[in-house]
C-alpha cells in the first residue's frame, strides 16, 4: 500500500490512481464508439481515444519526471462508471436514447478526470512542480474541452431522443 503522508506521495498515488483510469478507458473507448449510433459521436470517441492515448504517454512522463516507474494502482472508480457505461450500453432503445445513455455515461468519466486532473494539478503547483504542472494543465485542458463536445452533442442527441419517444 502506498503512504500519503506528504503531499508528493499524495500526488504519485494519485498519477498511479489516473494512470490506471486512462489504461481502462484505451481498452473501453474502441468497444464505445462500436455501439454509438450517431456519426459526429463515434467521430468524437474515436478521437478522445487518440488523446487517451496520448493522456497514458504524459502520465508516462510525469512518473519519469517524479522519478518513479509507470505503475498504475487500480482505480475502482473509473472501474465503477465503466461497468455503469457498459450497462447502459447493453439496453434495448431507440438509436438516440441510446446514444444519450452513452453520452451521460462519458461524461461521467470526464467529470471524474476533471476533478482527478485538477486535484494532481493544484498539488504539483504547491510543490513548485512547474513541469508537471504544465502537463497536467494540458490533459485537464482537454479532458474540459472533450466534455464541452459532449454537451454539444447531447444537446442535439437528446432533441432527437425527445422526438423519437
Amino acid at each position: 500500500m502506498d503512504r500519503i503522508d506528504t503531499l508528493e506521495n499524495l500526488l504519485i498515488h494519485e498519477i498511479k490512481d489516473l494512470y490506471s483510469a486512462e489504461k481502462q478507458l484505451v481498452k473501453a473507448l474502441p468497444k464505445v464508439a462500436k455501439k454509438a449510433h450517431s456519426p459526429q459521436l463515434k467521430q468524437a470517441i474515436e478521437e478522445h481515444l487518440e488523446q487517451t492515448e496520448e493522456h497514458v504517454n504524459r502520465l508516462e512522463q510525469v512518473f519519469e519526471m517524479l522519478g518513479q516507474s509507470a505503475k498504475a494502482v487500480t482505480c475502482k472508480g473509473m472501474e465503477g462508471i465503466l461497468d455503469e457505461g457498459e450497462d447502459a450500453m447493453s439496453m434495448k432503445g431507440t438509436p438516440e436514447t441510446l446514444d444519450a445513455a452513452i453520452i451521460a455515461a462519458a461524461q461521467k468519466v470526464e467529470h471524474y478526470e476533471i476533478a482527478s486532473y485538477g486535484s494532481a494539478r493544484d498539488w504539483a503547483k504547491h510543490l513548485g512542480l512547474t513541469t508537471h504542472v504544465a502537463t497536467l494543465q494540458q490533459t485537464l485542458d482537454e479532458e474540459k474541452h472533450a466534455d464541452h463536445l459532449l454537451t454539444t452533442i447531447s444537446q442535439r442527441t437528446n432533441s432527437s431522443a425527445s422526438m423519437a419517444a
